[in-house]
Order: C-alpha cells, then structure tokens, then sequence
C-alpha cells in the first residue's frame, strides 16, 4: 500500500495508498486513492499502528501469536512500510536526543513510533534499532516531567496531561515489557497500566467521557471526540499485549479494568450518536460540528472490543459510523468533514485533509475486518452501563450482562535507573 517515505524541508512525506471495505461484501473493497501526507510525529506513528494492524495482522497485538514476532519476515509478511517508518525516524535521531524525535515539545508523540521501532529491532541485526527504543523508554520513565500524582505529562515544557497520551506512550511501554521478558516484563505492563489508570484519574468524568486536557497553564474540559478515542483505542492495544504476553495470568485484574474503562467510553460516546451515524466533535455538544475522524476511530475500537467480549451489542452503532465514514470519503480517497488535527477545536478547512483521519480509516477497516471474520452472531445485549440514543437502529436490544471488574491497586510510581535501562537495551540487542 504505502510507497514509502522519503524527507523533504525537514518534513517526512508519507505516500500511502489506502484501501477500505465499507461495503458488506469485504472481498470487493472500495479502493481508496492514493494521498500523499506531511505528517506530525504522532501522525506517522498512528500510521505505522494503522498499517501494522491492516497489512501485516499477524504482527499487531491483536493477534494471540504476537509475542515473540518472527526474526526474519518472509516476503509475505515483510511490514516493508512500517519497518521504512522506524527507519527514516531512527536515521534522522540526533545522537545527543533520547527521545526518538529531538524537540518535538510532546513527551508521548514520539513513543508512538516506538513499537515499529521494537518491530525492527526484533527482525534487523542494526543495533541503532535497540539504542534507540531504550532512549525513548529511558525518557518517558526517567526525564519527561510527571504530575505529583506519578502520571508523566503530555508536554515537554509543563505538567500536562491529555488523552492522547493514552494512545502514544502505554502501547510502547507495555510493548517493550511484552517483548524484553523476566522481571521487567511485569514491571513495564504495570507501569503502562499504571499511566493509564493515573491519566484516568484525572481526565474521566461521571459519564465516562473523558475530557481532553487537565492541569497546566491552559485546559481544554471537553469531550473531544478524537480524544476519547485516543484513550480507548490506546487502552485496548495495552489491553491486548496483556493478554497475549506470557505474564497474561498475572494481569487477570488489570485486563479486567481496561476492559471496563473502554466500555466506559464507547458506551457513554454512542449514547450521542447522530441520527446519519457521526458522532460531533465535542461529543456531548449539540451545538458542535460532526467530525468523521474521531467517528471512524471509536468505531474501530467498538468492533474490536465486540469481538474480545464475544457481545455485538454496539455494532449497529459501529456499523452506522462505518457507512457514514465510507460516504465521507471523496473520490481522491481524502477523508472529509474531520477536525482539524491541530487546532482540535474547528473543523479541518474546506478541501484539506487529516492525515490522522487516513489513518483511522485504516483502523476501522482492519477492526471492521476482524469482525466479520469472527463471525459473531448479532446478539444485542446492552448491559446496565449500555447506550439508548433513541432507537436510531430500531432495536434497543434486550437485557444482558454488565461488565464487572475488581480494583486492582496501584504500586507506588518507580523509575527505572540506569543500570536497568542498558540491561534492557542489551537484552533487546541480544534478541
């Protein structure tokens, strides 16, 4: 799909062919044209996420195979354009700069790239690979600035947290515990867990929503559409490298809160579902303008999570959303009537496109993929915390089971010293 990347004015351009299957026949998909992209850091690591989980499914977390991943890719499976993402990020890193982007001003935004950086580590003998993936994790554990509460901020410059964070950082962070092994396997799950549970203390209203940014010198208290699915779908990747790491057993609690926390917010975000499928920008706001990005990426998650919990009772609202991106997408293949992937707050101005968006089409296809192969039989259940927009699909379902987690308690907040990082880099170079 993707022709690769190439660097151009201190921008990395992304030439990416998308490819979807909106229709109910997935075997006639609608192709979706090609687009070139000048992407932020965060971009291309939702990009990498993106394609990882399309192109090379056996390679993503999803999938109950995913650790250890191979150490030669065949032909067949080569993540050609993920691994040509990590590479282009890991060649231009200063050597003096941990984090894998130098004075991006976002602590998270550059661990997004980190687990395609893990991924090329684990198939190349370029040891450039596992320096640089220890840098970043030595960053976010033992410089990036943190809240009095433990939670590491979002930004560089002051203590700040975000929803977004939820999807850039915990994922790499549990991705390199999953793939290092022994006693720091279990630490890092917890510690990704931990930032999670932390963020979501702060950030989680009674509805479940989550708002968008807290503490620092500016907040932003709405339910950002995008926002909440930054936090689910970030949760749900943390959640399936639980499961699929060889500690699942020992983590039984805290997949069980996961669980429960994205529950929270699909449940609480499809209760403002549009009649035509959008959710709007500010979720809850009426008076807000539709945003088809943040709309594709909740849906994606809400598909996944259909097929882990085995309960297909929000798929008539995933479907809705699925059908209303589809007819959001023009015939150059560009995403429209998304937010603006920046200002956050306004839509994207007439005939520009979110790069982010691109690739949230490429979640909710590979979600929407795995679904239908799945082959769950339609079985609305809404449990006691389950959505009621009004009916819009003409079935409000019966009653069925609520979701039920034990607490697990929080450790006190640890950074790794750096004794430990070089035990994890050389551990990583080793593999």
């Amino acid at each position: 799909m993707p022709d690769g990347l190439r660097n151009e004015g201190g921008k990395v351009l992304m030439h990416l062919r998308f490819f979807n299957s909106f229709q109910d026949d997935v075997g006639n998909p609608n192709r979706v044209a090609a687009a070139a992209v000048a992407a932020a850091i965060w971009e291309l690591g939702t990009a990498a996420e993106a394609l990882t989980e399309l192109n090379w499914p056996s390679l993503s977390v999803f999938n109950a195979s995913a650790f250890p991943p191979p150490h030669i890719l065949d032909n067949a499976n080569n993540a050609s354009d993920v691994l040509n993402i990590a590479n282009n990020i890991v060649s231009a890193k200063p050597s003096d700069s941990l984090a894998l982007v130098a004075n991006d001003g976002a602590v998270g935004d550059p661990a997004s790239i980190g687990v395609a950086v893990l991924l090329a580590n684990w198939t190349s003998s370029n040891v450039s690979f596992a320096t640089a993936a220890s840098d970043q994790l030595d960053y976010l554990l033992n410089v990036a600035p943190r809240a009095d509460s433990g939670a590491i901020s979002q930004r560089t410059d002051q203590v700040q947290l975000w929803a977004d964070f939820i999807y850039m950082a915990p994922p790499f962070i549990a991705y390199y515990g999953a793939l290092v092994g022994g006693d720091n396997e279990s630490y890092l799950l917890q510690t990704a867990y931990e930032q999670i549970s932390l963020y979501r203390d702060v950030l989680r209203d009674d509805d479940g929503l989550w708002r968008h940014v807290d503490l620092g010198s500016w907040q932003d208290n709405t339910h950002w559409a995008t926002g909440n699915g930054w936090a689910a779908a970030g949760m749900l990747r943390v959640l399936e490298t639980f499961n699929h790491s060889s500690v699942a057993t020992d983590f039984t609690g805290e997949s069980a809160n996961l669980t429960l926390w994205i529950q929270e917010i699909i449940n609480a975000a499809w209760q403002h579902q549009t009649v035509n499928g959008t959710l709007l920008n500010i979720i809850d706001d009426p008076t807000s303008f539709a945003d088809s990005s943040g709309t594709a990426l909740l849906a994606s998650v809400t598909y996944r999570m259909a097929v882990y919990l085995n309960d297909t009772s929000l798929i008539p609202y995933a479907d809705k959303a699925f059908q209303l991106v589809q007819s959001s997408i023009d015939e150059h293949g560009w995403l429209r009537n998304t937010a603006d992937p920046e200002a956050f707050s306004i839509p994207s101005a007439a005939n520009s496109s979110s790069p982010e968006g691109q690739a949230f089409i490429l979640l909710a296809q590979s979600a929407y993929e795995q679904f239908v192969s799945s082959n769950l039989v339609s079985n609305p259940s809404y449990g006691s915390a389950g959505p009621d927009n009004g009916g819009d699909d003409g079935d409000d379902g019966d009653e069925g089971r609520s979701q039920r987690c034990r607490l697990v308690p929080r450790p006190s907040s640890m950074a790794l010293s750096q004794e430990r990082m070089y035990g994890l880099a050389h551990l990583l170079r080793g593999r």
